[in-house]
């Protein structure tokens, strides 16, 4: 299985990156086929320009910097997503990844006239997402869980008929423990393990 792991933070040493870390041995260990994404560290531009939205229903963004993450799209089997939860939701940089690179004619074609999209990505057959997230279950589910809606019921729709998910958060990050953190990478790794 090809795997696309799509992680989002600024900060090198975050528990995020113990998740990424974890997450990456873990698929390896399975025998995946794995490539790492790091948004931040390749400092991908998530701002849609003036000419790209012009042109948007039309055709695939032409900005030569989008052409390994197209590519990667196209490549990927599974993909995972790895990222803090802020406000709710994706951070910026990854919320502009989707609406730069999950583009027409490279994760959907738009109808010529009345019509349905027609989805590019029925190759992808798993998508999951972990996360981090400073407020507690309870009040994210009040808020809606807007990131988690956004990735594994909108971007999900785009992939496989049947594909899996799941949704691994850990809560009430800002009082977390050296202990919370470490039981949760072990449930990060077993949870893997069944992905």
């Amino acid at each position: 299985m090809r795997v696309l792991v799509v992680y989002c933070h600024p900060v090198p040493e975050s528990y995020c990156a113990a998740i990424r870390d974890t997450a990456v041995e873990a698929l390896k260990a399975k025998g995946w086929d794995v490539r790492l994404l790091d948004l931040y560290a390749e400092n991908f531009d998530p701002v849609m320009s003036c000419e790209e939205r012009r042109f948007y229903n039309d055709r695939a963004p032409e900005d030569p910097a989008l052409a390994t993450h197209f590519e990667h799209l196209q490549w990927a089997q599974a993909i995972l997503f790895i990222y803090p939860t802020w406000w709710y939701g994706l951070p910026a940089m990854l919320k502009g990844w989707f609406d730069r690179v999950w583009a027409t004619d490279i994760a959907f074609k738009l109808p010529a006239g009345k019509g349905r999209i027609t989805s590019l990505m029925r190759h992808v057959t798993k998508v999951g997402v972990i996360t981090t997230c400073g407020a507690p279950t309870w009040w994210s589910v009040v808020v809606g869980q807007p990131g988690r809606k956004t990735i594994l019921r909108g971007m999900r729709a785009l992939c496989a008929t049947r594909c899996k998910t799941f949704f691994l958060a850990h809560y009430l990050m800002d009082s977390s423990t050296p202990k919370t953190r470490a039981a949760f990478l072990v449930k990060v790794r077993r949870t893997l393990e069944r992905f």
